[in-house]
């Protein structure tokens, strides 16, 4: 019995021990990701914004930098996209407004999202498929994916701009607000995609 015991008491005792090893590796590899998420967005225009976003997906993007891209280029869409829905619904109510540079201006702004949200889903698409099979070389794929999503911050900036000419009112300062801050995402994907395509190797 006492060695039975005794038995029981070892077995316990290791697996409590590998559990523990087991849990502080994944909290070093977990901070070890977490670490190289901040450093790589130093290198972008708003660091804090940027490992603000990201680093809730330390997990998944370990310390690989193509995978670090990709997270940036997925939560930009989704910015993007809400932003773009929030003006279409504006697009509504503008056609009822007297202020005709608004109105012009809103719906302007409305099709430069929509053409950012392409690009952005374009270079998405794209950069999944990296490595794949005849899907081209690594940089003609960056290539692309750089191209698109500059275009993408210039419809984006396009938006803004729009409203140059429109007097102060409410609607101007929500929508430019709102745009001038997915710019951000938008502008440190960019640079993650520029760091990324500087490696040149997928």
């Amino acid at each position: 019995m006492r060695i039975q015991r005794l038995l029981l008491f070892f077995v316990l005792f290791f697996l409590t021990a590998f559990s523990n090893l087991n849990a502080a590796a994944a909290a070093d590899d977990c901070g070890s990701s977490t670490d190289f998420i901040r450093s790589s967005c130093n290198s972008t225009l708003y660091p804090d914004i940027c490992f603000t976003s990201l680093s809730r997906y330390a997990n998944a993007v370990q310390q690989n930098p193509g995978q670090l891209a990709r997270v940036a280029i997925s939560v930009t869409l989704s910015k993007v996209h809400r932003v773009a829905s929030y003006v279409s619904n504006l697009t509504r109510d503008a056609d009822y407004s007297a202020d005709t540079r608004a109105v012009s201006a809103i719906h302007d702004c409305f099709t430069n999202l929509d053409d950012a949200v392409d690009q952005i889903r374009g270079s998405l698409k794209q950069m999944r498929q990296i490595g794949a099979a005849g899907a081209g070389s690594f940089l003609f794929q960056m290539s692309n994916v750089q191209t698109w999503m500059s275009a993408a911050l210039t419809d984006e900036e396009t938006c803004t701009d729009g409203f140059q000419d429109v007097g102060d009112c409410k609607v101007k300062t929500q929508v430019c607000d709102r745009v001038s801050n997915v710019k951000k995402f938008t502008s440190n994907a960019l640079a993650l995609v520029n760091s990324y395509a500087n490696k040149g190797m997928p």
